[in-house]
């Protein structure tokens, strides 16, 4: 059995898309575009279509396991309409209500105003909902956490630091407002749409999209429909409609298959489900994988990693994914499943060329698996890129060492933006091994760097300073860990 139609809270109340009584809206209709449909939702703009700028930012809320409404930050650019089904959708022009007939402005507004915090106007409603997020999620959040919840806000005008003292005045009061208050009605609205689990199939002249809510019914479909494009959070593919205006046929959405957001961790390893997403999955590593929690605090932005996830980072095989290096020295392994099949590859295996990798088209990417490292493996994760947050690697760069009486025993290194995939540094790691860990031996293997690595000049870099960049990485790992 399926259904036709989507269901989500706006405004208090759910609305009801059937796709067949629009023809203006197609399955791939951001959120975004739709909201800006409307004349009581102007608030949200479009400034990139791409998720850098923020101005589109909402709040979406959902039910999570234990029956509690969950608020996210999520760049409306990216989101296909269908993705917020049985969800909550949280504007700007939600966050004001009317008292007695005045109008009362929601605390992170009235803060904002008393500190400043606007000029132009353009970028603020993002901005305010970023913190209308961060509101709800924090009491008493640190600056790091607050400048974490803004990363993906552009302002041009004001500079951020009267937007952050509104955050570090306005975050002290649990969460409160009228959204807590109606909390019970919400939770009754979400679950009512939830309790129908059928299959949500769409079907207009040009698209055909798919969102199962189990395993066992995505198997079907990817066997049924091999050629389906495979989305989650939709942050790498929803680029190739808003920017490149491509029209994706037909969709298979995992958004809502819960199958696939688990996380267990045992003696030997760490087990994560392909859309666990990233922010979930810093959360979880926290303390447990250092390096991986590093470089999840520069991946992207808030709203980014509240959409992308874990198997589609992987899965998109992109030559300069943050998350591939370091994977490839941890010893990741890639579960692939399929209706009757499973198969477990090494990432090293299951990455085979430029955008390319082993998935056969009944199969889907179900977890990663992280061996534990050894209690005396030293492992480091470095991105070089114009900016330091929000911005596409020029160079990433993860080092993983294991001496013993100061003589190399296991080394691995892995680059990315060095070649057409991410690719380890087979010879250096060679030439390194039996020899003692120091800067004498290092300077003597940053040559091999060179040799290994054969990357291409475009808009980032010229490919002379990417060489220079991989050596360089490999002597600052040196130096971290032998630094006291």
């Amino acid at each position: 059995m399926t259904q036709q139609t989507i269901r989500f809270v706006l405004d208090e109340q759910i609305v009801e898309v059937d796709f067949r009584e629009f023809p203006h809206l197609t399955p791939t209709t951001t959120v975004l575009n739709y909201l800006r449909s409307f004349p009581t939702h102007k608030g949200v703009k479009e400034g990139c279509a791409e998720g850098d700028c923020g101005a589109c930012t909402v709040v979406v809320a959902e039910l999570n396991d234990q029956g509690k409404l969950v608020y996210k930050a999520l760049d409306s650019c990216l989101v296909f309409l269908p993705m917020i089904h049985g969800k909550q959708l949280i504007t700007v022009e939600n966050l004001a209500v009317k008292a007695n007939g005045e109008q009362m402005l929601h605390p992170v507004q009235q803060m904002l105003v008393e500190t400043n915090g606007t000029q132009c106007g353009y970028c603020t409603p993002g901005i305010i909902m970023s913190l209308f997020g961060l509101y709800k999620n924090h009491h008493q959040p640190s600056r790091e956490i607050i400048e974490d919840a803004l990363t993906g806000n552009l302002c041009r005008c004001t500079g951020y630091q009267p937007i952050l003292e509104a955050a570090l005045k306005v975050c002290n009061n649990q969460g409160k407002d009228h959204f807590s208050a109606r909390e019970k009605e919400t939770i009754a609205l979400l679950t009512s749409i939830r309790e129908n689990k059928e299959t949500i199939e769409i079907r207009t002249p040009a698209q055909t999209y798919f969102k199962p809510f189990s395993l066992s019914e995505t198997f079907r479909i990817r066997s049924e429909f091999p050629e389906a494009t495979v989305i989650n959070g939709s942050t790498d593919v929803a680029l190739r409609q808003t920017k490149k205006k491509e029209n994706l046929k037909e969709i298979l959405d995992l958004s809502a298959v819960a199958e696939l957001k688990t996380w267990e961790e045992n003696k030997s390893e760490f087990v994560i489900g392909a859309g666990l997403s990233l922010e979930q999955l810093k959360y979880k590593i926290k303390g447990k994988l250092p390096a991986l929690h590093h470089i999840l605090t520069v991946f992207g932005s808030l709203q980014i990693r509240n959409l992308a996830t874990i198997g589609g980072n992987v899965g998109s095989a992109s030559p300069i994914g943050d998350l591939l290096p370091l994977l490839f020295v941890y010893g990741a392994c890639v579960v692939l499943r399929s209706s009757s099949s499973e198969r477990i590859l090494p990432i090293g295996t299951f990455l085979t060329g430029y955008r390319k990798t082993e998935l056969h088209p009944d199969e889907l990417i179900t977890e990663i698996r992280i061996p534990r490292p050894g209690p005396d493996d030293r492992i480091k994760s470095y991105k070089v890129s114009k900016r330091k947050d929000l911005d596409i690697s020029t160079v990433s760069g993860a080092f993983r060492i294991l001496t013993v009486d100061g003589l190399v025993s296991e080394i691995f290194i892995a680059y990315g933006g060095m070649a057409a995939m991410t690719k380890r540094a087979i010879k250096t790691e060679e030439f390194l091994r039996g020899k003692n860990w120091s800067r004498a031996v290092i300077e003597e293997a940053m040559p091999f760097i060179e040799e290994e690595f054969n990357p291409i000049s475009d808009a980032r870099s010229e490919a002379e300073y990417r060489r220079k960049v991989g050596k360089n990485l490999l002597l600052k790992f040196y130096v971290d860990t032998t630094q006291s």
